[in-house]
């Protein structure tokens, strides 16, 4: 049923809008299915010309309707929007314009329903526009006659170009750039790697791959063993810039390739460029650090003022160390704040509720959280401990352990041996989810790193996985299970504790 939106409830700030749009001349409408001869010009002009103004001074919608039917021979297309444009002004040039006929609505919506096919796209846009204003339903048979003209005069959609079917190097290059490539499957790398000529891998391509393993945290051994042979082979065409981009998975994911020649060929490409490319240099040599294969050799000639950023590596990897060092006052902390992805990922970490188990079952004085200690390693939760297993506040004691452990202990044995109760160091730390590569097993670098390192120091270290931490179900359960950890350790703490 046609509804129609014209009577006094009709808002006249609305159809007002109608009174906006400038008349349609028909000059601009080009020639129409009824059009004998060019508008503007010729014998029929004038008469075309009269039906457009007795149409804009129609007094009525009826008048409307009777000047379009009882002229069909000088109609042309655009007269349609001029009496849509017309019933408009009528209709709000009052408070409140008197009711229409339906029957007067109806045929019109017809005239214009049985010409619109002769309509050009100008003429179609115009009467939609209007038919939209004036309230005729979106649903109803002039608007659906209208949109239906409309888009069978919209051109065609050009067929998408034939994409080349692209093998090997190209279709792996394409596919790393692709921004959605995270839909498709690790087993397209490897067949794409596998498809690949020799001299499709380029070293554009093979960093390409090194970066999408790093940054999704894929540790697919089959993919870094192709980077470690491609390094091996092209030793003499890249240079550390490269190679720094290419070994940064093998940190990152915690993993060592097979691939015999890897760590002598980085270690010849270190002698031949360590001074071409400092901060590439030094970015090898952290990725080699977590990996725990801190060339020995090479540090002779690549630590100098230039390189400060992981001295203390040194000192924790290479105890046998004697070569040149930095004043103590020139080293930078490696990790001085939470990582990035611990910042990035904080609404989905356990520390809040691990924080307030410790926080109802130790008491505030007995942790601290998120503390930095030498030589610049966050710890999740510190406790001390005394000897006889009870922790103590932490308050009381010095939560850090001397640094470097080497100056730590020739300090002790210098020293009185009147020491009576030395607090031991217990961190707690928290193995989120997004610490470990993607399949879950495997710690990546850096945190494997923090790990050992902290060990090498002194503190005791506590690990809290992720697997057994979702498990838990609400705080009593989590403080049952931080219970249980704390008192597999032989921690003890409350009134019996100290």
């Amino acid at each position: 049923m046609l509804r129609v939106l014209l009577s006094a409830q009709t808002s006249p700030a609305r159809l007002s809008g109608l009174l906006l749009i400038p008349p349609v001349q028909p000059c601009c409408l080009g020639l129409s299915k009824w059009a004998d001869r060019p508008l503007g010009g010729g014998p029929s002009a004038g008469p075309v010309q009269g039906l457009q103004r007795l149409l804009e001074q129609a007094k009525s919608p009826g008048e409307l309707l009777r000047w379009l039917g009882q002229n069909p021979t000088k109609v042309r297309v655009h007269h349609y929007s001029v009496a849509l444009r017309r019933l408009g002004q009528l209709l709000g040039s009052r408070p409140r314009p008197p009711p229409v006929e339906q029957a007067t609505l109806q045929d019109l919506s017809q005239l214009i329903i049985r010409n619109c096919p002769s309509f050009d796209i100008h003429t179609i846009h115009v009467c939609l526009h209007l038919a939209v204003l004036l309230g005729f339903p979106s649903d109803g048979p002039l608007v659906c006659a209208l949109e239906q003209e409309r888009r069978l005069r919209l051109p065609p959609k050009p067929p998408p170009p034939l994409q080349p079917l692209l093998r090997g190097g190209q279709g792996l290059e394409a596919a790393l750039s692709c921004p959605r490539f995270l839909r498709y499957p690790r087993q397209h790398l490897i067949s794409s790697l596998a498809e690949a000529r020799p001299e499709e891998l380029t070293p554009h391509v093979m960093v390409l791959l090194a970066q999408h393993l790093a940054r999704h945290r894929l540790r697919e051994p089959q993919l870094l063993e192709a980077i470690a042979h491609f390094l091996v082979v092209q030793e003499t065409q890249l240079s550390s810039k490269v190679v720094q981009k290419l070994v940064l998975p093998f940190g990152r994911l915690n993993y060592l390739p097979l691939e015999q020649q890897f760590m002598p060929c980085l270690e010849r490409i270190l002698a031949r460029e360590a001074g071409v490319a400092p901060l590439a240099t030094v970015n090898i040599l952290m990725s080699l650090c977590q990996l725990r294969c801190l060339p020995f050799r090479a540090l002779h000639f690549v630590f100098s003022p230039g390189f400060i950023n992981y001295i203390s590596a040194v000192e924790l990897e290479l105890p046998g160390y004697r070569g040149p060092r930095l004043p103590r006052r020139q080293q930078v902390p490696i990790f001085p704040q939470p990582l990035i992805t611990d910042r990035a990922r904080c609404k989905y970490s356990h520390k809040d509720i691990v924080a307030e188990g410790l926080r109802q079952l130790l008491g505030e004085e007995k942790y601290r959280q998120d503390l930095t200690v030498p030589p610049g390693y966050c710890t999740d939760f510190l406790l001390c401990v005394g000897s006889s297993g009870a922790v103590l506040p932490v308050r009381t004691q010095d939560p850090f352990l001397p640094y470097p452990p080497r100056s730590c202990l020739q300090g002790q044995a210098a020293s009185s041996p009147t020491t009576r109760d030395p607090a031991q160091r217990v961190v707690l730390v928290l193995r989120e989810r997004w610490h470990f590569c993607r399949d879950g097993r495997v710690l990546l670098g850096s945190r494997a790193l923090r790990e050992r390192h902290l060990g090498l120091m002194g503190y005791q270290l506590l690990p809290l996985p992720f697997e057994e931490l979702e498990s838990q179900r609400g705080l009593p359960q989590l403080k049952s299970y931080l219970r249980q950890k704390l008192q597999a350790l032989g921690l003890r703490w409350g009134p019996e504790g100290g």
